[in-house]
């Protein structure tokens, strides 16, 4: 008699658990964020940043109407790696928690009870027969009465805090170069351009202002706003990766 591969069966539903004690689905799920656009988000003492790429497909595509970084209420951005359908969803769910808590409660809603909500949803999904996990991973960048937040949620429901991370294609490059050149006392702008430097050095293609989308938050504003390509063009210049 022979036998199919280990994930044989184990793989077809979401509600068993293989004998090593993995979901496959949420496995292929994680698979799906890996080979998503590169994003980065930073959390200095001053300020949240995510810096996320755009890719052009075919030739004829308009990656300048493709939003890659999402403002969800004014203090928090969001950004994802993986399936864009699956985050446009994940997005919306967010919106209207964080707007029907302000409806409730009269203040904006913490940054980390925001993505502890999403990250119940997507660990709704990965329960019950019928569904499939998110093939999405979220970077959520805001700031609250705590000051600068950051977090990522996973397809498998669980989120962590960091100061800073990368997911995507090239997540593994991005995040070593992070950890050698990340400083808690960053400003904003440095925090920018530590991102958009993280995002060159694994990018397949050239970085120009309308493949790379910028935000971020600082303690100063105290409200979530996303950069002009004029503005990109000139931290891209300093950085030589663009010329006049």
């Amino acid at each position: 008699m022979s036998f199919g591969p280990p994930a044989m069966g184990y793989d077809r539903a979401i509600t068993i658990f293989s004998p090593e004690g993995k979901l496959y689905q949420v496995e292929y799920a994680f698979e799906a964020v890996r080979k998503g656009w590169s994003t980065i988000g930073i959390r200095t003492n001053t300020a949240s940043v995510i810096v996320a790429e755009k890719r052009l497909l075919t030739p004829l595509m308009d990656i300048d109407n493709i939003e890659k970084i999402l403002i969800v209420d004014e203090h928090v951005g969001v950004s994802f790696a993986g399936f864009g359908f699956d985050g446009r969803v994940l997005v919306d769910y967010a919106r209207l928690a964080a707007i029907r808590h302000r409806m409730l409660y009269g203040e904006p809603i913490d940054v980390e009870y925001l993505t502890k909500l999403v990250g119940d949803l997507e660990q709704l999904y990965t329960q019950h027969g019928g569904v499939r996990p998110f093939g999405v991973a979220l970077i959520v960048a805001g700031l609250d009465d705590k000051g600068p937040r950051l977090f990522m949620t996973e397809p498998s429901g669980q989120y962590f805090s960091y100061y800073a991370v990368g997911i995507g294609i090239g997540g593994q490059g991005i995040n070593d170069y992070l950890s050698k050149h990340y400083k808690a006392d960053l400003s904003s702008d440095e925090a920018i351009k530590l991102g958009i430097e993280a995002l060159m050095k694994v990018s397949e293609e050239k970085i120009d202002a309308h493949r790379v989308e910028v935000g971020y938050i600082d303690v100063d504003t105290r409200k979530f706003r996303k950069l002009g390509k004029d503005e990109i063009k000139k931290y891209l210049e300093e950085l030589g990766e663009e010329k006049k």
